[in-house]
């Protein structure tokens, strides 16, 4: 059962990855409009990648395929004319070397019908389309539409979508389905077998807490004494095991089911989320010191017992689930630590890592049954179970101030600076190395006659930890923790105290409008997309989009790691006009400025991270942070949008290649 899990995980990386290759540019949705009691205007509504076209319904004999729509008429209704477009553009196309209408960026089609028979509640059509760009052409086409008729309004801002097969709002904000995609794709991946890695490691770590250690020994001497024969007993703990894996897995489908996979994601910079999951972290950690113990109710615990009494395999699944029930108020904490972070990657992120989590657990029943004897290595149960339980409360105080740091950056509050988090990081790691060197003491905690090797490894390296944090009060950049305090330029002293400033000279000599020097290695940044265009102009320079968020932990590993490479950094300075579009900005549009949603019809955007989220979702195909475009005046691409690359050589070659496209 187990190798069928795996098996089934890397079947879906396996059609991810195939199914990212995918090309369709054009994205269509359908509205109705009601101009009278028996009058009606379909409309179907096309959404172009850029750099794409979409063609007229007329074209030139041996040219492109035409867009051409067919409506299924019936006796309940009757086409009114024909069907209508808007004015495009007439040019010579490179592609087919003549003289054809085209649409680009969006199009609108229009057919009038008249209304026949009242109880008509849809009308079924289809839609045979090709889009080029300048160096390829999709296949033709073919997409069916539904227009809704019932319950439509005659309001132009009340249209009524109908369900469609290339709906905008399910597939703009899903990425495999997108051109440029495969970076995305690619880090998508890299993140779900992050989040697998870091919930084995979890696992691993409830599985020495004093509620999972002890069970070990006495659930596998149960399976074999109580077993006719070595192959059932061992045969038992596996079927325990795999019963294991299934409670978690069916925990974290109910989080990813409830939620929904594509929803998950927008929470990551949610200020009510963080907020929220700040405080239960909090709660977690202060279980975990000892202050009490979260527990689920002791009646489940018998109820569930009742049934591990029946037998069999059910019998088994019930054993596996009184363990869950009796350890939650170890493993409880983890758990729930764990579907908050998968929770802010979406997608099947909260199920792989209640998979990871659950596969750490259960592993150790099915081998110490196979092989009873290495039962007699384990160390004995003690007070260092209690030590273990007391780190991961300190881990987990210190995880619940990265979410609150989220929620300041994006309100923009100031409240929680680079300062503040550094200094509340070295009070916990500085506590923690106190704690396991016996200075301190809490509650549950067994006497302490002497340190051993391992506590006091561990606490040595608590110490060194915290020693490293202290000169980021000063402007350190702290490399090794770059993913969680704010960035350096969210401090009292961006610069660092004394002024310091870091590499790669530049040849800005006076910040024109609408820019700023982004501290601390004075790059010129713009946050307004048209302000950096026109500058971008103005100067003869590429623009390099940075779809960013104040919450986004690559994005601060790559502004911190990777821009920094002097040769990086003086292309930043000198060689490309940079636009930072945080897409979690919180603030409020301009008034005037709250244009309707493109993704969610009938909408309207209220911030500005908002809008350049639809930016970036309806332009380039694709919602994750950070995400780097090279373009030229024209708006084109220069070269193939990235999104997270760590590789310093490899980013470097990705902007030389876009500047040298330019020039």
């Amino acid at each position: 059962m187990s190798k069928f899990l795996i098996t089934l995980f890397l079947a879906f990386l396996s059609f991810s990855s195939i199914h990212s290759q995918i090309i369709d540019p054009v994205k269509w949705t359908t509205s109705v409009e009601k101009n009278s009691d028996t009058e009606y205007t379909l409309i179907a509504t096309a959404t172009i990648e850029s750099g794409y076209h979409l063609y007229a319904q007329n074209v030139p004999e041996d040219g492109p395929i035409p867009t051409t729509f067919t409506f299924y008429t019936n006796d309940d209704f009757e086409l009114i004319g024909n069907t209508s477009e808007e004015e495009g553009h007439t040019v010579d196309d490179a592609v087919f070397n003549m003289k054809i209408k085209y649409f680009d960026t969006k199009a609108e089609f229009k057919q009038r019908i008249r209304i026949l028979n009242n109880e008509l509640s849809v009308v079924k059509g289809e839609v045979e389309y090709m889009a080029c760009n300048d160096v390829q052409c999709t296949p033709p086409t073919i997409k069916d539409f539904n227009f809704n008729i019932k319950n439509t309004v005659t309001s132009d801002s009340d249209k009524v979508n109908a369900t469609t097969d290339a709906e905008i709002e399910k597939s703009e904000n899903t990425t495999t389905d997108a051109v440029n995609s495969d970076t995305p794709k690619e880090e998508s991946q890299r993140g779900l077998w992050t989040i697998f890695f870091i919930a084995f490691l979890s696992g691993f770590a409830a599985l020495l807490t004093p509620c999972v250690f002890p069970m070990i020994p006495m659930t596998v001497s149960f399976f074999t004494k109580q077993s006719k024969s070595k192959a059932a007993g061992i045969r038992n703990a596996v079927i325990y095991g795999i019963s294991i894996i299934a409670i978690y897995l069916i925990l974290g489908i109910a989080v990813t089911g409830i939620f929904g996979a594509d929803s998950l994601n927008a929470l990551a910079t949610n200020v009510w989320f963080n907020v929220i999951f700040f405080l239960l972290l909090v709660l977690f950690a202060v279980s975990f010191l000892g202050a009490f113990e979260i527990t689920l109710p002791s009646s489940w615990g018998t109820k569930i017992d009742n049934q591990a009494d029946r037998g069999g395999l059910i019998g088994i699944f019930f054993m596996a689930l009184a363990l869950a029930i009796v350890s939650f108020s170890c493993t409880g904490p983890i758990v729930g630590t764990l579907l908050v972070e998968a929770a802010s990657k979406g997608g099947l992120a909260p199920v792989i890592g209640m998979f990871g989590f659950s596969l750490a657990i259960a592993l150790p029943f099915a081998l110490f049954a196979a092989f009873p004897g290495w039962l007699n290595s384990l160390p004995k149960s003690g007070g260092w179970l209690n030590t273990v339980k007391v780190v991961l409360g300190f881990l987990e105080l210190a995880l619940a101030f990265k979410f609150l740091s989220q929620a300041d950056l994006v309100l923009q509050l100031h409240w929680l600076e680079r300062e503040v988090f550094i200094a509340i990081w070295i009070a916990i790691f500085g506590t923690l190395a106190l704690y396991l060197f016996g200075k301190i003491k809490l509650p549950h905690d067994s006497p302490l006659p002497h340190i051993s090797v391992g506590r006091l490894s561990l606490g040595l390296v608590a110490l060194t930890f915290t020693i490293y944090m202290i000169p980021g009060l000063w402007g350190a950049p702290l490399n090794v923790i770059s993913a969680f305090p704010p960035p350096l330029d969210y401090s009292e002293s961006p610069y660092g105290v004394g002024n310091s400033k870091s590499g790669g000279s530049s040849t800005i000599t006076e910040i024109p409008e609408g820019a700023h020097l982004l501290a601390p290695h004075d790059i010129l940044a713009f946050n307004d997309y048209d302000l950096g265009l026109a500058y971008a102009k103005k100067v003869g320079k590429p623009v390099m989009l940075d779809f960013t968020g104040w919450a986004c932990v690559n994005c601060r590993k790559m502004e911190q790691n990777v821009w920094p490479k002097p040769e990086i950094l003086n292309k930043l300075k000198n060689d490309v006009v940079l636009i930072s579009l945080y897409v979690d900005d919180k603030r409020p549009l301009p008034e005037g400025e709250e244009v309707d949603s493109k993704l969610r019809p009938g909408k309207k955007l209220k911030y500005i991270g908002q809008k350049w989220s639809e930016f970036q979702t309806i332009r380039f195909k694709a919602n994750t942070q950070p995400f780097y475009v090279l373009m030229g005046h024209d708006e084109e691409n220069l070269n193939t949008p990235v999104a997270y690359t760590p590789d310093a050589d490899e980013y470097l070659k990705w902007l030389e290649d876009g500047i040298g496209n330019f020039k």
